[in-house]
């Protein structure tokens, strides 16, 4: 099944991994956009900043990137010097991000996803580091 679904995705990210696996757990197939490979341009980003509702700073991914050496911890340093530095680094966008029709999340947690997911989880899910997201149905009897 086919859906309005995006991931904005890193496929050495566990937890994207994560969230891309419980998409497909609900029974469709997402749009994914390989951010490192194919970065949003400004606009996209604004507007995915803005469907977030969060502030720009909480986008900003710290671990394994260059945020320290860009001295992007400065609190002088405004939206749109943040927002440049994402554009020219996109490794400093957090990850992942998901667009529905239900909303837009930055799901870390993964489990974040399941409130924006307009179709139920079909089957048991249980995370690469092996906590159980979706339990097997209980038995009937």
């Amino acid at each position: 099944m086919n859906s309005d679904i995006t991931i904005y995705h890193n496929p050495a990210c566990g937890t994207s991994r994560n969230v891309l696996g419980l998409i497909r757990n609900s029974g469709v197939e997402p749009t994914v956009i390989h951010y490192l490979e194919t970065p949003p341009d400004r606009a996209q980003l604004e507007r995915l900043i803005a469907d977030l509702r969060m502030p720009v700073r909480d986008l900003l991914r710290q671990k394994g990137t260059p945020y320290a050496e860009l001295g992007l911890d400065d609190p002088q340093l405004d939206d749109a010097a943040l927002i440049a530095a994402m554009l020219r680094h996109p490794i400093l966008i957090n990850r992942p991000i998901v667009v529905t029709p239900l909303g837009t999340r930055l799901c870390r947690p993964s489990e974040q996803v399941l409130e924006i997911l307009p179709e139920p989880q079909r089957a048991p899910f249980v995370k690469e580091d092996g906590e159980v997201v979706v339990p097997p149905a209980a038995p009937r009897g």
